[in-house]
């Protein structure tokens, strides 16, 4: 299994609609490393869901539902690709990018190495760690 972090800004996509609708699919990726981790994502994989911009927060837990497919939207051409996720847990409480950053044992995180990135993976032991915070 592999673990994910998938960035939104609440505005737009939260993991309060994530919870309504039960699952969606995962689009509008722009970038091309990002898209390429989209492409690995398997079935059954962990994601965390990251508030952006307002918030700054893991929020919750979804799970790969359906791998890469090239992306529907065809008013954004280009070989993009989306996958769609199903809710999983909403947390308790939030694991803020502050209490990330100030956490030794997850300096190696990419979220704070490529804040940017839209899609990233994460390590099964950096999953467990922000998992535990989280509940």
């Amino acid at each position: 299994m592999n673990y994910w972090l998938f960035k939104s800004e609440p505005n737009v996509y939260s993991i309060d609609d994530l919870a309504k609708d039960k699952k969606t699919a995962w689009t509008g990726i722009r970038n091309y490393q990002a898209r390429n981790f989209l492409k690995t994502c398997k079935k059954g994989d962990l994601v965390f869901i990251y508030h952006s911009n307002i918030g700054k927060a893991v929020v919750g837990v979804a799970k790969i539902t359906e791998e890469a497919y090239p992306e529907l939207d065809k008013t954004r051409p280009g070989e993009w690709v989306q996958v769609d996720i199903g809710f999983v847990t909403k947390f308790s409480n939030p694991v803020t990018l502050e209490v990330i950053k100030t956490t030794p044992s997850l300096k190696a995180l990419p979220l704070l190495k490529q804040s940017r990135l839209s899609c990233m993976p994460v390590g099964e032991k950096d999953f467990n760690a922000i998992l535990k915070m989280g509940k």
